[in-house]
């Protein structure tokens, strides 16, 4: 695949805090080697203190790499023009209390020079996009749940039509429709060509929207891969039906043992307590005309 179509690529990049003595220096990332395609949404993981924030720092240009390079969009991570191009929603959203959403959007809107009639346009699309409720919009951020203030952050972060965008935690204080709603909104950036960099410890979130992901571990790269291969065990075939009855299902693991299958299990499907809650609450609302 040519330079062109990648978002991001790191080469061999490396990061080392400086402690007071030599000894106390800190590597917080070892020769990462990284590559996100355009139109990606790939999955930075890792427990805590893997190098995951200081990636993201370094993608963005806020401290510089020990050694090794990173390319944004083409282009030396923290180049200005190419910052244009980048959205990105923090771990925590820090916004002006006193605003309101509409008033917080159209001060980020003015940094980007643009005119009355584009903040108006913008602020209105993004403040939809994310689904935040038209009644709270005129009070002020302070008095906004954690959830509500997670949707300004992320318009905030969509405000200048990014072609990157990188989210970190980005469902984070939401309940699980506000996370199905999150992901949705996900999965419409990257059919709109956009490239998303997702952090997340949510890892159900990961698994519905990631393409590819990387796990880190002690700043180093231990897994990389498309999340279909990652996760397809290879040596397993599993037969899914409805109305199958006792009988039947007792001849097909007769059938399955007299061919050499092992560590058979038979039983009926379960759903995920998410999409048990999910499907609840989208059933009431719909009742409730919502």
């Amino acid at each position: 695949m040519v330079a062109d179509s990648q978002a991001i690529q790191t080469r061999q990049l490396s990061k080392v805090y400086p402690g007071f003595f030599k000894s106390q220096q800190v590597p917080a990332l070892t020769e990462l080697n990284l590559r996100v395609d355009q139109g990606q949404i790939f999955g930075l993981l890792g427990p805590n203190g893997s190098g995951k924030t200081t990636t993201i720092k370094l993608l963005l240009g806020l401290i510089n790499p020990t050694s090794g390079d990173a390319l944004v969009m083409g282009q030396p991570a923290g180049d200005q023009e190419t910052r244009r191009r980048i959205g990105y929603l923090p771990e925590e959203s820090y916004l002006y209390r006193f605003l309101n959403a509409r008033q917080t959007l159209d001060f980020y809107a003015r940094l980007f020079n643009m005119n009355r009639a584009q903040r108006r346009r913008a602020v209105d699309y993004y403040l939809d996009f994310v689904g935040l409720d038209p009644s709270v919009r005129g009070r002020r951020i302070g008095t906004y749940s954690k959830g509500q203030t997670r949707r300004v952050a992320l318009a905030q972060a969509l405000l200048n039509n990014p072609d990157l965008i990188i989210m970190d935690e980005p469902t984070s204080g939401l309940d699980p429709v506000g996370m199905l709603e999150i992901k949705n909104m996900i999965m419409r950036l990257k059919d709109a060509g956009k490239t998303v960099l997702l952090s997340s410890h949510q890892l159900a979130d990961v698994e519905d929207v990631c393409d590819r992901l990387v796990i880190l571990y002690r700043g180093r790269i231990e897994l990389e891969g498309a999340l279909s291969d990652l996760l397809e065990k290879k040596d397993v075939f599993q037969l899914s039906a409805r109305n199958v009855s006792d009988a039947l299902q007792a001849r097909l693991a007769e059938l399955a043992a007299a061919e050499g299958a092992t560590d058979l299990r038979t039983g009926r499907a379960r759903v995920r307590l998410e999409d048990l809650f999910k499907e609840l609450v989208a059933r009431k609302r719909s009742g409730e005309g919502r």
